[in-house]
């Protein structure tokens, strides 16, 4: 069963940005981040009129979410997906809109505590890092076939690792002794790559390769690109998205989208917006919200995220 001392980040503050849109006679949730579905059930506990469909692609926490949210009957539906896919999602269960958008982006704690999933550099395991462990390449496989400047670029994007080339250099010398299989050995090399007075200021030497090769493997960014105009496209009047991100890149991604969806194309200088020409959604957040001292604290994963909202206050464009 899941961890129920583990509280997800920002709980009490997701939950009060999300209850307004779903006090209404059968409001629809979709959390399109499940994981052990800590989020979903704040949500079915507090918002009695609310149903909720969860999207995960890992199979593992589909299970053990749905272990946890029995209870709650046929107000939870979980989906093997990913939440790119949303419309698709919606338009098989006979819907076409809903009421809310939950995204809690990143790792989440079960696969980081299931070592052998490969997401953890505090234990030796395979170098696999897949959310859905069916499909797609592993950490591994990137590593034993990437060429230098791909390994580079992964490291620097999707981990701001300054010492990007150097690694990458390492890497594909010491693939050429023996192929990557474990994460031990990964952490070795890092360890004799970054030098030991950057080792002693930000985290774990490892902490930025493994978030790198993990947002490679599951196509983070690209999958947020796509995910985010789908879900601002399904909500209705008074619905909200919630988005909590860990990621300068996903932050940036979540930004201008809401920017966009906010915004006009009118000329600044215009002294009036013309009806028909108003913006459909509202941000709800003022730039990006953080968690306080404290529960930084009690959680450590909160240190970096950043909480925005946005709701729609007229149909989209076209719509019916």
């Amino acid at each position: 069963m899941p961890d129920a001392s583990h509280v997800p980040v920002l709980l009490d503050r997701v939950v009060a940005l999300l209850a307004p849109a779903l006090e209404r006679e059968e409001s629809v949730l979709v959390d399109c981040t499940l994981g052990l579905g800590g989020h979903t059930e704040a949500v079915l506990q507090r918002l009695p009129q609310a149903r909720v469909i969860g999207i995960d692609r890992d199979s593992q926490a589909l299970e053990l979410a749905g272990d946890r949210l029995a209870v709650f009957g046929d107000r939870f539906t979980g989906v093997h997906a990913v939440y790119d896919e949303i419309r698709e999602v919606l338009a098989e269960h006979g819907l076409t809109q809903v009421h809310a958008v939950l995204f809690d982006l990143g790792v989440s704690s079960m696969q980081l505590d299931r070592g052998e999933r490969g997401f953890a550099y505090s234990q030796d395991a395979p170098l696999d890092m897949r959310m859905d462990d069916t499909a797609g390449l592993t950490a591994a496989e990137v590593l034993n076939t990437y060429s230098h400047a791909e390994l580079s670029r992964v490291l620097r994007q999707y981990g701001e690792e300054r010492f990007a080339g150097k690694i990458a250099a390492a890497v594909v010398r010491e693939r050429e002794r023996e192929p990557f299989t474990n994460s031990g050995r990964l952490v070795e090399l890092l360890y004799a790559e970054i030098p030991a007075p950057a080792r002693r200021t930000g985290g774990h030497p490892a902490k930025r390769t493994f978030q790198a090769l993990r947002m490679e493997v599951n196509d983070e960014l690209a999958t947020l690109r796509r995910a985010l105009p789908a879900a601002l496209s399904v909500i209705a009047v008074g619905g909200r998205v919630v988005v909590e991100s860990y990621h300068s890149g996903e932050d940036r991604l979540v930004k201008r989208a809401f920017t966009e969806a906010t915004t006009t194309d009118l000329p600044p200088d215009l002294p009036f917006v013309p009806p028909g020409h108003e913006p459909t959604m509202r941000l709800l957040t003022r730039g990006a919200e953080v968690a306080d001292e404290s529960e930084t604290a009690r959680n450590p994963r909160a240190a970096s995220v950043r909480l925005r909202a946005i709701e729609r206050v007229l149909p989209a464009r076209g719509a019916a």
